[in-house]
């Protein structure tokens, strides 16, 4: 690369991050403020209502998240869809297929409005939020509190799962369909609208706007610039470092992913969901299967791992300071990683093939469990029993990252190359979920034509680029803190309407039994 593109892109990346550091640090200070536990500890109040509202939540609901697990997945195997037709599913035997669909599809397929069958919402989720949080973020959480912050993440993963009911039931519930069938859907709608059932008009257009503001922030940062950053990262080191051809280079890397994206959000949630039915399964199974090996090659060690983390988890030194550390190092990469109450995932659950919202609801619930529970405490195993964390050390994301990459490595040698495919898919798949979220928000604040939504994506694609090309710094935080953000607004439509989804979760709930 040659000196003057070096010096270009250096000034580009000063600018930038002083831009954002000079101009937002007040936002920023006040979304992350922390409220102080102990002299030496404090907890962001947004973990706080994040986590209340999700307590809250699970008790109202009845622990929702325990008792309808089973229901979950039968409702995403497809064996409750003939409640979609009232009893009766009617496709003859001697059909081979309906304007190019196979029968089996037209089960799915011909349930209510929408656009997506159940399994494609779940992945579409699933793809914004198991990513590098899962991989980075729990190398960093037990790098400050050690492995009994998994236990605290485990435990907000679980709570999360109401919370995702909760949102994501409204979701279909409000959601607004067009003459062509295009789904519109997420916290603005049922904040507007649901508010206004209530005679709060004022209050749920406000509030609305406000998320849909800060979701399209979020789209371009933390769901677009950061994902292909990161995913640039790794791969460079993969490949020789700073001897590497792409060091110096990352607008490359940022083009080839622009495009790649670009082909995809396109056509739109069914474009998406049809990628991410497919990409999902296969990253997450390809991950968990590197995770598994190296867990199979240190079998021995996997109960003192446990232990380690139980321990940990309860440790009663320094109760102000270590056990409290600890806990709110556990709460935060779990509310990062699965963003139950945030209200980004609703928007995708609203594109469901569905007549009841309530069965939308219950899939989402499910979303926590394989992100948080199941992914991240995988990946806290390898770190743990391969001895790749030094407890009381903070690391960023792309340490965190390198962390979790000398742990597969010492197990397997060419594992590193295999863990940065993953990360690029983890990457690719949730922004082309943000770019869906973002688009949402978009079209809500300045309408439905071609002409906006080709604005948006293309505005998209060009932050693609840029994420790749620089090193993000402030804009990260930036971005994280809009991300946050939206869960002010949608809290509070969550906890106002939550009689609305008690109401829809007893229709469907006595349809099943009955």
């Amino acid at each position: 690369m040659s000196a003057v593109s070096i010096i270009i892109y250096q000034s580009l990346d000063e600018q930038i991050n002083a831009y954002f550091s000079n101009a937002t640090s007040w936002f920023v200070n006040a979304i992350f403020a922390e409220i102080p536990i102990t002299e030496t500890v404090g907890i962001p109040w947004v973990l706080i209502v994040l986590i209340l509202g999700a307590s809250y939540f699970t008790v109202y609901f009845k622990f929702i998240n325990f008792r309808a697990f089973g229901t979950a997945i039968k409702v995403v195997r497809g064996n409750y869809d003939v409640l979609e037709d009232s009893g009766t599913v009617e496709v003859s035997e001697s059909v081979s297929s309906i304007d190019g669909d196979n029968p089996d599809t037209i089960r799915v397929e011909g349930h209510g409005d929408g656009e997506v069958s159940h399994f494609q919402a779940l992945t579409a989720a699933i793809s914004a939020t198991v990513g590098l949080g899962n991989i980075a973020g729990v190398a960093i959480a037990l790098s400050i509190g050690g492995p009994g912050a998994t236990f605290w993440m485990v435990l907000v993963g679980l709570l999360g799962m109401s919370s995702k009911f909760v949102e994501c039931t409204l979701g279909v519930k409000y959601r607004e369909i067009d003459a062509n069938g295009t789904v519109y859907g997420g916290p603005m709608y049922y904040l507007k609208k649901g508010l206004k059932e209530k005679g709060l008009v004022k209050l749920g257009k406000v509030l609305a706007v406000v998320f849909a503001v800060m979701c399209i922030g979020g789209s371009f940062g933390g769901g677009n610039m950061f994902q292909v950053n990161q995913a640039f990262k790794l791969f460079e080191h993969v490949t020789d470092g700073e001897e590497s051809w792409f060091h110096g280079n990352g607008w490359v890397f940022g083009v080839i992913m622009a495009v790649l994206v670009g082909i995809v959000i396109i056509g739109g949630i069914k474009k998406i969901a049809n990628v991410t039915d497919k990409v999902v399964p296969f990253m997450v199974a390809m991950y968990l299967i590197a995770i598994l090996i190296i867990l199979g090659l240190n079998f021995s060690a996997i109960p003192q791992a446990f232990q380690a983390i139980w321990d940990g988890a309860f440790n009663p030194q320094g109760i102000t300071g270590g056990f409290v550390g600890v806990l709110i190092q556990g709460f935060k990469r779990a509310a990062f990683s699965n963003e139950a109450g945030i209200g980004s995932s609703s928007i995708a659950h609203s594109a469901v093939k569905t007549k009841y919202p309530a069965s939308e609801g219950l899939v989402a619930l499910l979303e926590p469990f394989i992100d948080t529970v199941v992914v991240c405490t995988m990946t806290a195993l390898v770190l743990i029993i391969t001895g790749q964390v030094a407890t009381g050390i903070a690391i960023n994301d792309e340490q965190g990252v390198l962390l979790t990459a000398a742990a597969l490595e010492s197990g397997v040698s060419w594992f590193p190359y295999l863990l940065s495919v993953a990360v690029i898919l983890f990457a690719f798949s949730s922004m082309i979920s943000w770019s869906y979220y973002g688009y949402q928000a978009w079209s809500y604040l300045f309408g439905r034509s071609k002409k906006r939504e080709y604005t948006y994506k293309i505005i998209f694609c060009l932050f693609t680029v840029l994420g790749a090309a620089i090193t993000l710094g402030s804009v990260t935080v930036f971005s994280d803190a809009m991300i946050f953000a939206m869960l002010v607004p949608n809290m509070i439509g969550l906890f106002l309407l939550r009689h609305k989804v008690a109401d829809e979760l007893k229709k469907y709930m006595k349809l099943i039994k009955n």
